[in-house]
């Protein structure tokens, strides 16, 4: 039924995704995921592991998270009400993009999905109320492998929308380390995960 449109991103091996949309009167249908499409756009991975959160206040900052070693995670991130901005750092040394961020708009309204591969820290602010936020991953949540870098961190500079002492934070995401500390032992190596 449907096809994919597949965008290359600036950040390598980072892919925007937007399945077809079948609208009228009464709203739309899409496939949301397809294995048969994914794989005749050449996007090969098995997902095993959909998850799903709840941000119900506009300002809230999650990340930016990863997981470490074999228990690494590609995702396929979308957004099913409201909006953020989604935010992605290649943290894999030797990566053309290492220590690169970029931010993209992900939607109820636009239906784009964001494919990030493993060794890529992941955060998002939410810009309205009420945000669903959905994503397949293709391994399961290891909490020994859990790790972050400080969504504030100095030397990435990320242009978030939101003055940080406004931010809805965890705890634990505004005690993450600062890149700088987080590359003294930085487990990801372009072209070995």
């Amino acid at each position: 039924m449907g096809k994919l449109k597949v965008t290359t991103t600036n950040l390598q091996d980072v892919k925007i995704i937007e399945p077809a949309l079948f609208g009228d009167n009464r709203g739309f249908f899409t496939e949301s995921y397809s294995d048969k499409d994914f794989k005749d756009a050449g996007i090969d991975i098995d997902f095993i592991q959909d998850n799903h959160s709840l941000s119900t206040q506009a300002g809230v900052l999650r990340g930016l998270h990863f997981q470490r070693g074999e228990a690494a995670q590609t995702k396929l991130i979308r957004v099913v009400t409201g909006a953020v901005l989604d935010v992605i750092v290649d943290v894999r040394k030797g990566s053309p993009t290492y220590k690169q961020w970029e931010g993209y708009i992900l939607s109820a309204s636009n239906h784009r999905q964001l494919l990030v591969p493993k060794g890529y820290a992941h955060g998002f602010v939410t810009l309205t109320d009420n945000v669903n936020f959905l994503y397949k991953c293709d391994g399961y949540y290891n909490a020994a492998a859990d790790g972050g870098i400080s969504f504030k961190t100095p030397e990435l500079n990320i242009d978030w929308p939101i003055d940080f002492d406004q931010a809805i934070t965890s705890d634990k995401d505004a005690a993450q380390p600062t890149f700088t500390e987080f590359e003294k032992d930085n487990p990801f190596v372009y072209g070995e995960i």
